[in-house]
């Protein structure tokens, strides 16, 4: 096995490439929407909720599962069977992927017609069933290289798939798709797929030039289905139920009468308002996926202090990240998302769902750590408990409440989610969290936020923002010279 950066460094690279990413793909879906608008973003929202749900259906927790098995054996110091994991990993995903894909094909006019709404959108469904098996298998040597420490070549290869990606949508959608809303959703899938095709291949290619070590057979059976299924029940449990929220919530919405567009209104929410609100968890991504297997390797190896001394980091650089970036949206959200969408409602909207970006971004991190500390099985119970709720609350909301109810469902749902997992964390590592820190920050974010309102212009607004934020958490002590001397011993670290 090759040397492996530095968690810091790792996770670093994985930022910068997945800000680049995220980047992309929000300024796509820019293009989108000013392209086919906001009714045509419901519809391909709707059409891409199925997918996801057949992905996760088809991918059935592994690439989870063979980050976490990769990482163990790496921790254990037996990376000769790693070839057994991955063969076993790769069985277990052409199974599941080709079943799910069959049956998608299959039923494909049934999902366009009664779930969907929309027979044109069939050619999709079906395109995206035949190259499912594709996208599993390419989940699979993900988690390999991620589990491996294998980042740099991992980024290098993601950013050649987005490339690839976007060539072929931007040409099918330029020459083939139109202003068309059905053909729109072919060229993005087709353009999926293809990235998908490039990626598997590569990296096959750079497992085969590894020339692994091989030890004796190794059975993984048991390994495999104690990670995989549980995490395949938790994926697709909370997928096919936000399905169903999606294709719940414009009927229940146009049951409000104060709604004159519901799909418009559900468009504008899921399609303008939570990519701009997720981009910066791209800053974070990187940390996520990488504490999967760094716990992992952790646990394997005994390293209490070392599981400690992440779990306490990883909570404060989200507290602090998730406090810094909600902020700025708060601030900003009218200007961006006229500058974006020319759309007045995404900012109002906007400026609701920014509010929640400290426990989002908390709660993102917590559950990887979670993940990586092999409580699979909590989080399929909390996932299950909240996204039923969830479908209950907007069930009962949203013809009396409208978006408003969306909202009220969303944030309670997504708070018992985050303090039954924190609760699960704090348990197992034997951690505690001083409330004095997330108080006294919230208290200076909130503080800030009002300070700022009497400056004018968002980018003068923000940077006033972070500059107050920053200043009053010095005062109060939540960010020591201990803290700024980590992060420079980082930084210039050789």
């Amino acid at each position: 096995m090759r040397r492996k950066l530095p968690i810091f460094y790792s996770a670093l690279l994985l930022t910068a490439v997945n800000l680049l990413l995220r980047l992309v793909g929000t300024s796509f879906q820019v293009y989108l929407s000013s392209r086919i608008g906001a009714e045509g973003i419901g519809l391909l929202q709707l059409v891409m909720s199925v997918g996801a749900m057949a992905l996760v259906a088809g991918m059935a927790g592994i690439r989870t599962a063979t980050m976490y098995l990769t990482a163990e054996q790496i921790g254990r110091k037996k990376p000769q069977n790693i070839t057994w994991v991955l063969s076993g990993c790769l069985m277990y995903s052409i199974i599941c992927s080709a079943a799910v894909g069959g049956i998608v094909y299959i039923f494909a006019p049934q999902i366009a017609e009664n779930w969907i709404g929309n027979i044109h959108t069939l050619s999709s469904l079906r395109l995206f069933a035949a190259f499912l098996p594709v996208n599993c298998l390419t989940g699979v040597m993900v988690g390999y290289f991620t589990g491996a420490s294998r980042i740099g070549t991992l980024a290098a290869v993601e950013v050649a798939e987005q490339l690839c990606c976007m060539v072929c949508t931007v040409l099918l959608l330029s020459f083939w798709a139109g202003h068309d809303a059905a053909r729109s959703c072919q060229a993005v899938v087709m353009g999926s797929a293809m990235g998908a095709c490039f990626t598997l291949l590569s990296l096959v290619i750079l497992r085969i030039l590894e020339r692994p070590k091989t030890s004796d057979r190794l059975p993984v059976g048991r390994q495999l289905a104690h990670t995989a299924i549980p995490l395949a029940l938790a994926d697709d449990l909370r997928t096919g139920i936000s399905t169903v929220e999606n294709l719940m919530v414009p009927k229940r919405l146009a049951l409000y009468g104060g709604s004159l567009s519901p799909l418009a209104a559900f468009g504008t929410v899921c399609g303008m308002v939570f990519p701009i609100l997720t981009f910066p968890m791209a800053i974070l991504f990187g940390l996520t996926e990488l504490l999967i297997p760094e716990l992992a390797r952790c646990r394997a190896a005994g390293s209490t202090m070392r599981i400690h001394y992440l779990v306490k980091q990883s909570l404060r650089i989200a507290l602090f990240f998730g406090t810094l970036c909600g902020g700025i949206l708060f601030l900003s959200a009218d200007e961006l998302c006229m500058a974006l969408y020319k759309s007045k409602e995404a900012g109002t909207y906007l400026r609701w769902f920014s509010l929640l970006a400290v426990m989002l971004y908390s709660d993102g991190v917590t559950d990887a750590m979670i993940k990586g500390l092999g409580q699979q099985k909590a989080s399929v119970r909390y996932n299950i408990l909240t996204n039923t709720m969830d479908v209950a609350f907007l069930y009962i909301l949203l013809p009396k409440y409208g978006i408003t109810g969306y909202f009220a469902s969303f944030l309670i749902t997504h708070i018992i989610n985050f303090c039954l997992s924190l609760r699960r964390l704090l348990r197992i590592t034997v951690q505690k969290i001083p409330l004095h820190i997330p108080i006294l920050t919230l208290a200076a974010a909130a503080l800030a936020l009002w300070l700022c309102h009497f400056v004018t212009g968002a980018v003068l607004r923000s940077a006033a923002y972070t500059a107050i934020l920053l200043c009053l958490l010095f005062l109060l002590r939540i960010i020591s010279k201990d803290d700024v001397r980590w992060m420079k011993s980082l930084i210039c670290r050789k």
